[in-house]
């Protein structure tokens, strides 16, 4: 890394061009991200969430850039270094790290009571309804489940109105039906607040599902970067890939939920989808999760199988990764799924041909989503 020789100018939120060496490991890194939500992903000992305490200010790398909305926080060449309590990053750690002798309340205001009037953005009432925080405010953190923790360290990061977000694995240790209800929280925050996010993770079913971009990281330098779909269907990316089925986790509206006897329907994207019965109500929100690998791809429409499920779509990418090629099928949102190679040429499947995706009922989990209002 050259100090006296940093990363052009560029439109991006954040940007950072720097180095970090600690024993035997060495962190280099370069990035530009935008407005949107960022991905750090990479398998353990990569150094995402090094560079997420870089970015924070709770590391100080050894040399090279980090600007923020065009502001130095770290400057080798002019040895420049703003701490992390005057950067105005709001930081979620992945236990959630809530103060446990403050009740909801107390850790929701902590920051925003640190934050000068005059640079208060964010209305602490509006992100206390929008985390679904109001029932909860008396309660003290020991009385929290998993969800309702990660909820608050959200919304006690965001009450200081911060410029950037950074979060370390926010649905790490969470069981499924709660993964989902804090990813949708995630995605509702980002929408009414627009607060750029960058967030670490190791599942590429959450980067796909959450992330505008992804930086990949592999042994301490960026392998890949740019749209997620794009950078994690990358061959350079797939030996990272083979520890994790992909899985599509789909936003949906509840049509039926069924019961009885009958099956469910919720609505994905253009689709109509026959799910599993449910003990949610008709319009609910639910995220539907779908395995690449429980999808079989059809270039006619099919008839006389036992799948309740045959999709029409748009083949818009073939990405080969590994021994396997992931095509993304348009049906309104984008879904992946896995094919092998000799499916794919017996097929003759090429990008813009029309295909049918057929799936399994019980191949769907719906999850929680976060309630609408």
């Amino acid at each position: 890394m050259n100090p006296d020789n940093p990363t052009p100018d560029s439109t991006g939120v954040l940007r950072f061009s720097f180095a970090r060496r600690q024993g035997d490991f060495t962190l280099d890194v370069a990035g530009d991200f935008g407005s949107g939500i960022t991905a750090l992903f990479g398998p353990s000992g990569s150094g995402k969430t090094t560079l997420l305490n870089c970015l924070a200010g709770l590391f100080r790398p050894d040399d090279g850039e980090i600007v923020l909305n065009g502001t130095d926080l770290y400057r080798s060449a002019s040895k420049t270094f703003v701490p992390p309590e005057k950067r105005r990053i709001g930081l979620v750690f992945q236990g959630g790290a809530l103060f446990p002798h403050m009740n909801v309340s107390d850790n929701v205001m902590y920051g925003w009571r640190r934050t000068p009037e005059n640079e208060r953005r964010v209305d602490v009432d509006h992100v206390v309804d929008l985390l679904g925080l109001r029932s909860l405010m008396e309660r003290s953190p020991g009385s929290l489940s998993g969800g309702e923790s990660k909820r608050v360290a959200i919304a006690r990061a965001l009450a200081m109105s911060p410029g950037l977000l950074l979060l370390d694995e926010p649905m790490a240790s969470l069981d499924a039906r709660l993964r989902g209800l804090v990813l949708s929280y995630l995605r509702r925050v980002h929408k009414d607040l627009g607060i750029p996010m960058v967030y670490v993770s190791h599942s590429i079913s959450e980067v796909l599902a959450l992330a505008d971009d992804a930086l990949v990281l592999s042994g301490g330098a960026v392998v890949s970067s740019g749209r997620p779909s794009r950078v994690l269907l990358d061959p350079a990316v797939g030996g990272l890939l083979r520890d994790e089925p992909v899985e599509n986790l789909l936003d949906g509206t509840v049509l039926e939920p069924g019961g009885g006897g009958a099956s469910g329907r919720v609505r994905v994207g253009n689709a109509d989808i026959v799910t599993p019965p449910s003990d949610r109500a008709p319009d609910a929100p639910v995220i539907m999760a779908l395995g690449a690998e429980e999808i079989i791809l059809s270039t006619g429409e099919p008839s006389g199988l036992s799948a309740r499920n045959a999709i029409a779509g748009l083949i818009t990418e073939l990405e080969p990764v590994g021994g396997l090629v992931y095509a993304s099928v348009d049906i309104g949102v984008p879904v992946l799924v896995a094919l092998t190679p000799g499916g794919v040429d017996a097929l003759s499947l090429e990008r813009g041909q029309h295909a049918y995706l057929v799936f399994k009922t019980s191949s769907i989990k719906l999850l929680d989503a976060a309630p609408v209002g």
